[in-house]
């Protein structure tokens, strides 16, 4: 089958995260007609995540691109920007404060930037409740959707923005994450500033982070008085029922955390004593480096589909500067096919480059120098996927 114009192409993206919205909506930006599948039942039945912090050099120019720079910023956080390195005791070694006027990397709530994505597109571009099943139908197109409800959909490009278990990726690659060896159990505080004022305190505007070599927490504030606490561990991936837990017996994790955490002060253990509901298990997986595959003229990945790297503040930015130039290079080639290989022959080489640099990155928010601080980098973004 000859490869269409992208204007005369079926789109289809799968996952309504920050890339595949993005995507979606540059697209129509460019007068392209494109679809958007997301297993959820609707836009607010779950927890969107922590706070993101949007870059100047990739995940602003995707917003500048899709027309919603100035949006973003009218919601975003300049003050978020602040970061904390803290001791045990809680006293903080080093801190970084912005600039009053700098925007290099607000932060915004992940599940604002959702909605502000959400709103700006075609009524009826998203199609909740379709959760993949596979890929079907022949290389070279047109290619078949399969749901779970049984419903399928014929498209001429499949654009995987469907994160780290993604079902598309299988079309194009066998990869599948593997486990870094390092886990995030997060923990969550609201009306942190009147319910919660230590911890207000600890935590500042942005974000505070200590570890001391075999663990580690990572405090992130988020919009609407909320706090999100990552407990940062080096464990099996595994190591809450192989310590006879389950993931919902809050007592008994916070009981074993207490006994992990035993030599840190007791207003860093806040963190774990005073948190709002269960603790939430996150694993952190990786694709292997380099992640690449042989050119599709039917089928491409963005962001965590194509490239899961350790949550270190870039996941979302690169998966919306990928959607930003896949857009771009649809709306400027003559063929889906074309488009594919040029958005693929940039998107490629830089996310090995940067997964190369942060391979084994999640040690880091672990380990210490030999004078017992930190090493200098900041701390995590929210986990990607969440």
């Amino acid at each position: 089958m000859a490869s269409p114009h992208p204007s005369r192409a079926r789109i289809s993206v799968v996952g309504a995260g920050p890339g595949g919205l993005t995507c979606a909506r540059i697209l129509q930006r460019h007068g392209l007609q494109v679809t958007v599948h997301d297993r959820e039942p609707g836009p607010g039945s779950r927890d969107q995540g922590g706070s993101l912090d949007l870059h100047a050099d990739n995940g602003q120019l995707a917003l500048r691109a899709a027309g919603l720079l100035d949006a973003f910023f009218e919601l975003a956080r300049p003050e978020g920007q602040e970061m904390r390195q803290l001791d045990l005791t809680g006293a903080i070694t080093d801190h970084r404060v912005p600039a009053p006027d700098e925007m290099f990397k607000p932060e915004i709530d992940r599940g604002q930037l959702r909605r502000l994505l959400l709103d700006s597109l075609a009524p009826g571009t998203v199609r909740w409740g379709q959760a993949l099943e596979e890929v079907g139908g022949p290389a070279d197109g047109p290619r078949r959707l399969r749901f779970a409800d049984g419903s399928t959909v014929e498209t001429d490009l499949v654009i995987g923005a469907d994160g780290a278990f993604s079902r598309v990726r299988p079309a194009v690659s066998d990869a599948v994450p593997a486990y870094t060896g390092v886990s995030f159990l997060e923990a969550w505080f609201d009306d942190v500033d009147r319910r919660h004022p230590e911890i207000a305190d600890l935590v500042g505007r942005g974000g505070a982070h200590a570890r001391d070599g075999e663990r580690a927490l990572f405090a992130q504030r988020n919009g609407g008085g909320h706090v999100r606490v990552y407990l940062i561990q080096r464990v099996p991936a595994d190591w809450i029922r192989a310590s006879g837990l389950t993931p919902g017996d809050t007592d008994g994790i916070r009981a074993l955390l207490l006994e992990r955490y035993a030599h840190w002060s007791p207003r860093l253990l806040k963190t774990i004593t005073d948190n709002d509901g269960p603790y939430v298990d996150r694993p952190i997986l990786a694709l292997p480096v380099p992640h690449t595959w042989e050119p599709s003229p039917t089928v491409t990945l963005l962001g965590d589909a194509a490239h899961l790297m350790p949550p270190l503040g870039v996941g979302v930015n690169l998966a919306m500067l990928d959607a930003a130039e896949l857009a771009a290079a649809l709306a400027e080639s003559g063929t889906v096919e074309d488009a594919v290989r040029r958005y693929e022959k940039t998107m490629l080489p830089r996310s090995t480059e940067t997964a190369r640099r942060l391979e084994g990155a999640a040690e880091h928010l672990i380990d210490v120098d030999d004078d017992g601080d930190g090493d200098g980098r900041e701390g995590p973004g929210a986990p990607g996927g969440v």
